[in-house]
C-alpha cells in the first residue's frame, strides 16, 4: 500500500529534529454546498533542522518515530 504524501505549512520549528506541519483539507458540504476548510497539524521528522517557520513542505507518513512522530519531510524532488 503507498505512503500517503500531505503538503502543509510548517508552523513552529523549536523541537530539534522535529517540525510541526499545518494541513489545510478543503471539501464542499454534503448538505450545506459551501466549501469547508479544515485544518490539522502533523509533527514531522526533520532529520537536518532544515525546514524553517513559513516553508511550504511535503510530509510522508512512516513507522512511528516517537510517541507523536509519525510523518517525515521529504524534499520536493520525492514527492
Amino acid at each position: 500500500m503507498p505512503k500517503r504524501i500531505l503538503q502543509g505549512t510548517v508552523v513552529s520549528d523549536k523541537n530539534e529534529k522535529t517540525v510541526v506541519v499545518k494541513v489545510e483539507r478543503r471539501f464542499t458540504h454534503p448538505v450545506m454546498k459551501k466549501t469547508v476548510r479544515l485544518t490539522k497539524k502533523y509533527k514531522a521528522h526533520d532529520e537536518n533542522n532544515a525546514h524553517k517557520v513559513g516553508d511550504l513542505v511535503f510530509i510522508q507518513e512512516s513507522k512511528p518515530i516517537s510517541k507523536d512522530k509519525r510523518w517525515v519531510v521529504i524534499t520536493a524532488d520525492q514527492a
